[in-house]
């Protein structure tokens, strides 16, 4: 009985939660107070001058900001004509209880899975009637996520059905609006096995004490499709798209809607960083994978209703909003990745409407006096030849959104996919005359990439002509990703002639030689900088220093660059490598993941040097140790067992691995004492050298090309005739009888 009593600290663990749960149940009630006292009073329409978005943290209180982003006040009344509902509070008991189910799924600490999925089971059924409180509750959402990723297909209808008539303050809700985000997520693939004519027959739950009870709403949703249960929750959503446009969390829930009904890769980095943030916490389970559907890493395949419901969404979305309305969402924060993500949408359809017939003259005048204004003429109307009037809306909007922090990446994404007539009159009226002091500033450059991209050969070499000259200032301001892209571009369009006034303008902007160039762009040369206060602040803020972890990576990505383009560019690059100092390469393999894997990308590029490869592991070789036991030179180290001692190109001879493999044999009591030590001697297959030596050459010429493999085999001596009468099989040379010879740990057959 003893055993049962709590001890003086668990009943003081209890009270301090019995107090917390009293405090916010205090808090519940003075937020309902306020929002029972905003619908109580009467509601005036807001000025023509404001549109509702909210920012910030508002507590559920709605914000009105004026068109220019400078002021925000408080909005009266409830959000876009609705009111957040309040789901409750767990009881104190269930609450803790589903908190250490949450404890237990992060675990994993079941004996078998058997137990496993009883306890899954068992939690289920305890949160049935309880998924509203769940999902909103703070410490309970994560269960929640959770559940969905270990739900079936049967369990995920459920909670469609348990969120029905609930889902538009679901979805703006702080912790609710993930859970409804990963429900869509993870029922975006059972779409497609629908669509496809896979059902999964799936049991029922048992019925609790052997009693049948009535069905409510979630088990009726259970009898519908996926596809029906998608177009319920648009039908909840659709007289809130244009609140939910800029809305602090349902903004992520309606571009997560906007992918599952494209049918787009879910897990795309590009997708990724449209639907959640960089501080988003990523919640996952053990045994989640087992569950997951390879088609989220590729396009799926969706039902027509789907593409309709995305061309109501577009049009309903923006209907109420005007070019300047417009133009301020394009600045907002949350409002601006939505309103990519649309036009991207917009976009794929029109291309999609184009393959299609074409119709008579007739209906198509028809057709064009019907149909309605497309997002993007509302943001650029007239284009592409109102582009030619600097007054004209679209020009503005253009000239707005080129230095705007926010603004610039939806004009990243309609340069990336506009139409070819709207980028000509993008690139003849804005990009083409100015690209040189465009890719200068640090706002407007990753737009002049864009276009970089998309440039014709004749275009491209015009741009880099004009370019040529800021080279210095491209290196002094950082600009690493505008030179990786006129190269890159360079060799795609096949503009070779243009390659060696790019690389003779960066050899002179790094220090006039071949040989400064990497110790500049790895930042070999210079200390670690501090960061210093801005004097004045700037237009461009140039003076502040940027983040030097981002530039050094920058920099050695245009080293790599350039070591895949051939000719000259690779071999400056290696020309360079090799004038460093030992202590110079120690640095590059030691300090950081960038310059490491610059070393492992020479490792594997051809030469026109016979002797690059040699010089470079030679140079590496009297810091093995350190190599081994770095956790960035560990894989430096490992890349040169795999180098191959005779190629074309690639050449690292044998007796330095030999070499290398002598001297972790003598640090092997050191290299045993580390984790990076011990994955180098396992790479290297140390045990292999140490019993059997000649296993363990077998093993390591195996990297070898084949053709050079079979080159260095050793061939038997046998009696009686020449090397070439073996192979006509003449008697008395092993062409009749066949025998097998050992010589020098390698069989063959003579």
């Amino acid at each position: 009985m003893g055993k049962d009593r709590k001890s003086k600290r668990q009943l003081i663990r209890d009270e301090k939660r019995a107090k917390k749960r009293g405090r916010e149940v205090n808090d519940e009630t003075e937020r309902d107070a306020k929002r029972q006292r905003h619908a109580e009073d009467d509601h005036t329409e807001a000025a023509g001058d404001y549109i509702p978005l909210e920012d910030g943290e508002t507590n559920g209180a709605n914000y009105e900001i004026d068109l220019d982003g400078n002021n925000a006040r408080p909005a009266a009344g409830p959000i876009d004509g609705f009111e957040r509902e309040f789901f409750g509070m767990l009881a104190d008991e269930e609450q803790e209880y589903f908190r250490r189910a949450d404890e237990l799924l992060e675990l994993n600490d079941f004996p078998t899975a058997e137990e496993r999925n009883i306890f899954l089971q068992n939690v289920y059924n305890e949160a049935k009637g309880k998924e509203l409180k769940l999902a909103s509750s703070q410490s309970c959402s994560r269960l929640m996520e959770r559940l969905i990723l270990l739900s079936n297909t049967r369990q995920k209808k459920r909670l469609f059905g348990a969120f029905a008539g609930h889902f538009i303050s679901m979805v703006t809700h702080r912790f609710a609006g993930h859970c409804c985000e990963k429900l869509f997520l993870q029922s975006a693939p059972v779409v497609t096995q629908e669509l496809g004519g896979v059902v999964v027959d799936e049991p029922e739950a048992e019925a609790e004490n052997g009693t049948e009870k009535a069905e409510d709403e979630a088990d009726c949703a259970t009898k519908l499709s996926m596809e029906d249960l998608f177009l319920a929750t648009l039908d909840e959503l659709e007289e809130h798209l244009s609140f939910l446009l800029s809305d602090r969390y349902g903004s992520h829930a309606l571009r997560v809607l906007l992918v599952v009904l494209s049918g787009r890769p879910l897990d795309q980095v590009s997708t990724k960083s449209l639907l959640q943030s960089r501080k988003k916490e990523y919640i996952t389970v053990e045994g989640a994978s087992a569950l997951g559907h390879d088609s989220i890493s590729k396009l799926r395949a969706v039902p027509p209703s789907f593409t309709m419901a995305i061309n109501k969404i577009l049009t309903d979305s923006t209907a109420n909003l005007d070019p300047t309305a417009l133009r301020v969402l394009a600045k907002h924060p949350t409002g601006n990745p939505a309103l990519q993500l649309l036009l991207e949408l917009e976009f794929s359809l029109s291309s999609k409407s184009k393959k299609e017939t074409k119709k008579k003259d007739g209906e198509k005048e028809v057709e064009l006096q019907n149909r309605e204004v497309t997002l993007v003429e509302r943001l650029i109307p007239g284009a592409p030849a109102s582009f030619s009037d600097a007054t004209s809306p679209a020009s503005e909007f253009v000239n707005s959104m080129l230095y705007d922090p926010i603004g610039s990446r939806l004009l990243e994404a309609l340069i990336a996919h506009c139409p070819g007539k709207i980028f000509k009159g993008l690139q003849a009226n804005f990009f083409g005359p100015r690209i040189q002091s465009l890719l200068r500033n640090d706002i407007a450059s990753y737009a002049a990439i864009q276009v970089l991209n998309r440039l014709s050969k004749e275009d491209l070499a015009d741009a880099v002509e004009k370019s040529v000259p800021e080279m210095a200032s491209f290196i002094e301001k950082g600009r690493f990703n505008v030179v990786k892209t006129l190269f890159e571009r360079c060799n795609v369009r096949k503009a070779t002639d243009s390659i060696p006034s790019l690389l003779q303008a960066l050899s002179a902007a790094c220090g006039g030689d071949w040989k400064t160039i990497v110790p500049k762009l790895c930042a070999l040369n210079e200390p670690p900088k501090k960061a210093e206060e801005p004097k004045e602040k700037s237009f461009q803020q140039d003076a502040v220093p940027k983040n030097q972890a981002a530039l050094l990576s920058h920099g050695c990505q245009v080293v790599t660059t350039l070591l895949a383009i051939p000719r000259q560019p690779a071999k400056a690059m290696q020309a360079s490598l090799l004038a460093l100092k030992p202590d110079q390469l120690l640095a590059m393999a030691t300090s950081s993941h960038p310059t490491a894997n610059v070393l492992i990308k020479a490792l594997s590029t051809p030469s026109q040097n016979p002797n690059f490869h040699k010089v470079l592991v030679a140079s590496l070789r009297p810091h093995v140790l350190a190599l081994a036991t770095s956790q960035h030179g560990n894989g430096v180290l490992n890349a040169i067992i795999t180098t191959p001692s005779k190629g074309e190109g690639i050449t690292v001879p044998f007796h330095l691995k030999e070499n290398i493999m002598s001297q972790l044999e003598e640090h092997e009591t050191e290299l045993r004492e580390t984790w990076l030590g011990r994955n180098a001697w396992r790479t290297w297959r140390g045990d292999l050298w140490s019993h059997r030596r000649h296993d363990w050459v077998r093993w390591a010429k195996e990297t070898d090309p084949a053709e050079a493999r079979i080159s260095m085999t050793p061939k038997p001596r046998l009696q009686g005739g020449k090397d070439g009468d073996v192979a006509k099989g003449k008697p008395g040379f092993g062409g009749v009888k066949k025998e097998k010879q050992v010589v020098t740990g390698v069989a063959v057959s003579s």
